[in-house]
């Protein structure tokens, strides 16, 4: 595909895309996406600011230095699940063909949109696509779709931490793509939904690709389009991934693994992934209050 796919699709004819940016006590990389979408080349989208209940300033700032550009205060944390649900239902009130849900401490390639777009409107069976996601400032891979292990209850990324030296254009059909950056066509939330709530944050997007390739909808990883991630911001802040990771690993397999699959992952979690969890918390955090969000969330998840 060439860097420019988007100029095959007529002028009349692009459909409108909605950018969902979440924000939660993080202006800089905030300020950092948005002055980065402003030198994409897709002309018809519109960008839709959720601010998540910040209590850094944010709206305030983004009021000022953006005038006239659309935000949304939820007034408290409402998680990443039902933060972006509030930005989705406004931009289908709005008359959204395509949502793009778009991480806050992303930077993004001009084409990337445009590439996106043309790759959903060409393919028919496509329901989801994301870009191929690099590590902030680098050309390792840090997402280009993956698989789904039930398991293990984990996603085996497509040629994560390869340095993309070739820079393959390829779109590969894949059975996840990263909820850091999605391209989600309307007719998806109509059937099957939107994030599922129960989840707050971590793996409402790894639902949500399940969901939406059981209702025959493909997953397309277009490695044509490119953005940089920093990863895990929020997380960083106030360690909470920690509890929602484990918590909601055991809820997905609850939902969606057989009895077989959930009796092998039960050993595994117990033999291999819980005592890794609690070397983080322990040597890596060096926290008592890590280890015992570690220790709730494992709880938490299985009753």
């Amino acid at each position: 595909m060439s860097t420019n796919a988007i100029t095959q699709i007529p002028d009349n004819n692009r459909p409108k895309v909605a950018i969902i940016i979440l924000n939660w006590n993080g202006k800089e990389d905030t300020i950092e996406c948005l002055e980065s979408l402003k030198h994409i080349t897709y002309p018809n989208y519109e960008i839709l600011l959720v601010d998540n209940g910040s209590t850094d300033g944010s709206v305030e700032c983004f009021r000022e230095r953006y005038p006239g550009m659309e935000i949304i205060e939820t007034g408290e944390n409402l998680g990443f699940a039902e933060g972006n649900n509030v930005g989705i239902r406004k931009a289908m009130d709005d008359g959204a063909d395509y949502v793009l849900l778009l991480n806050n401490d992303t930077v993004v390639d001009p084409e990337f949109l445009g590439n996106l777009v043309y790759s959903a409107e060409t393919h028919t069976k496509a329901g989801i696509v994301g870009p191929k996601i690099y590590f902030y400032d680098s050309t390792r891979i840090q997402s280009c779709g993956g698989k789904i292990s039930l398991f293990r209850g984990i996603v085996y990324g497509q040629n994560k931490y390869q340095n993309d030296s070739n820079q393959s254009n390829a779109t590969i059909n894949t059975e996840f793509l990263s909820g850091c950056a999605m391209l989600i066509k309307r007719r998806v939330f109509e059937n099957v939904g939107l994030f599922d709530v129960l989840y707050f944050a971590y793996y409402e997007d790894t639902d949500l690709c399940v969901r939406t390739k059981s209702a025959g909808y493909d997953l397309l990883c277009v490695q044509s389009s490119r953005i940089w991630h920093k990863g895990s911001q929020s997380s960083k802040v106030n360690k909470f991934g920690l509890y929602y990771g484990t918590r909601n690993m055991i809820k997905f397999e609850k939902k969606y693994a057989n009895r077989m699959q959930f009796f092998l992952f039960i050993i595994y979690f117990v033999l291999v992934k819980f005592p890794f969890l609690m070397g983080i918390s322990i040597f890596y955090h060096r926290s008592t209050l890590s280890l015992r969000r570690c220790v709730e969330g494992a709880i938490h998840g299985f009753y």
